[in-house]
């Protein structure tokens, strides 16, 4: 069996979920500001799906579908978020997707985590395009991707639809030429 790698930074460990992590992970994740910036977190979140989720990242990792870290800080092991690469081998891409629970937004978790996922996803994973997309009323996530080095790729109105509305999705990527191993992690 292929063990998930942890990864480390200066201030955060980024390690694979376990299931006593699910007690935090509601209540990051449950918090509607959490939700409303991101596309695929329901709102409540209930009981039950975040065992469901942290229960499905085992395969993912196993097939090659996807490889998605419990961001952590260091000295404390408090858990602040979670970031992942959901993997297209037919392409050589991933997507890259997160969220920083609302009491660690501005600390500059998510651009350090992400700094150490892209460095993994082309070294380790040898990818060959990272992107994100960020939905139009979440300019914080578009920063974090262009400090990282994501270029602007364009907007796809309309795109996505969430609580019964649509939006627009901004796209950035990467691609492992452009990726600087001067400034990771």
């Amino acid at each position: 069996m292929n063990i998930q790698p942890t990864l480390e930074t200066p201030r955060l460990r980024l390690r694979p979920f376990q299931l006593n992590d699910a007690p935090t992970v509601q209540h990051l994740a449950g918090a509607r500001e959490i939700a409303a910036v991101t596309l695929n977190i329901p709102h409540p979140y209930e009981d039950g799906m975040a065992e469901t989720f942290i229960a499905s990242l085992e395969g993912a990792w196993q097939d090659g579908r996807g490889a998605t870290f419990a961001i952590a800080l260091r000295e404390s092991g408090e858990l602040v978020g979670c970031m992942g690469l959901g993997v297209d081998k037919r392409f050589n891409r991933a997507e890259l997707g997160y969220w920083i629970g609302l009491p660690f937004w501005g600390e500059g978790y998510a651009t350090e985590a992400a700094r150490a996922i892209i460095e993994f996803g082309f070294q380790t994973l040898k990818l060959h395009r990272i992107y994100a997309s960020h939905l139009e009323g979440n300019p914080a996530s578009g920063r974090v991707q262009e400090k990282i080095g994501m270029k602007y790729e364009g907007c796809l109105r309309d795109h996505y639809l969430k609580w019964g509305q649509y939006h627009n999705a901004h796209f950035r990527g990467i691609l492992v030429t452009e990726w600087d191993t001067e400034t990771s992690c």
